[in-house]
């Protein structure tokens, strides 16, 4: 016997994700569920750009949420080491290239899980929200509409931006708003999150004093405010800060500021 269809969108709250469902919706194509797992690592904006997502399409988003939080993981959760030196250490510390723990214990096995459930009983259509120029992304066997309708990146904000959702200025600062933290982004992103937002680079750097492990292999976040304000005062000066001149005076800044801490 068949199993009832059950037609799922999955919902970053980006702008990607966001262009799909209201399209969906515009078509009339069939939605039973629209799921959102929260990694509690938005930006404030991103939760105000649901509830008024919500608002706008009168339909409730269902959250899903890891058993623990981002911090719990970070910083008190005690894996199994396959490092013994590592074994001294409470909680994952900071993610990276080749363990990208957040992701997966904040949001891709929460999803995973709770679709595990749901297959028991439905056979579930998944929409997924990957842009049309996106094509590494895309999986044999998914739904992709986005692709369907030939909707870019740039597409899918402008759609978003003519429907009345702005993000609250997010999109004309960043060019993607997932994990505000997440240490994988390019120092582009870094420098802008330390520019506009005072509080969450303060977060950070809380998070990162705390931990064993550094924030990024190439800086700690203090290091991070050091080479923006030094990039600021090279610039000042009229001088390019893509110039070796400007990487051997940073590093002398770097370790000056390690001696005398």
């Amino acid at each position: 016997m068949s199993k009832k269809k059950l037609y799922m969108v999955s919902l970053s709250g980006g702008k990607d994700s966001t262009a799909m469902l209201l399209r969906l919706i515009e078509e009339k194509r069939p939605i039973d569920l629209i799921l959102f797992c929260d990694t509690g690592l938005e930006f404030p904006q991103m939760y105000d750009h649901l509830k008024k997502l919500e608002k706008y399409i009168g339909r409730e988003i269902t959250y899903l949420k890891a058993e623990h939080s981002f911090e719990y993981y970070f910083s008190e959760y005690m894996p199994k080491r396959k490092n013994p030196k590592l074994e001294k250490y409470g909680g994952m510390s900071w993610g990276g290239p080749y363990n990208r723990w957040c992701t997966a214990m904040l949001k891709t096995r929460v999803i995973a899980k709770y679709l595990k459930e749901l297959k028991k009983e439905y056979d579930v259509i998944e929409y997924i929200g990957i842009a049309a120029d996106e094509p590494e992304r895309i999986k044999e066997n998914g739904c992709y509409p986005l692709v369907e309708w030939s909707m870019t990146e740039k597409d899918c904000l402008d759609y978003c931006y003519a429907k009345g959702f702005d993000w609250g200025g997010l999109y004309e600062i960043f060019h993607r708003v997932s994990c505000w933290c997440c240490p994988l982004q390019a120092l582009s992103e870094l420098r802008k999150l330390y520019e506009h937002f005072p509080d969450l680079w303060a977060q950070l750097r809380r998070w990162d004093d705390s931990t064993w492990r550094q924030f990024r292999a190439d800086y700690s976040v203090r290091e991070l405010e050091i080479r923006f304000a030094f990039e600021n005062e090279w610039s000042a000066d009229g001088k390019s800060i893509r110039s070796r001149a400007f990487y051997n005076a940073l590093k002398q800044r770097i370790e000056e500021s390690r001696e005398s801490a």
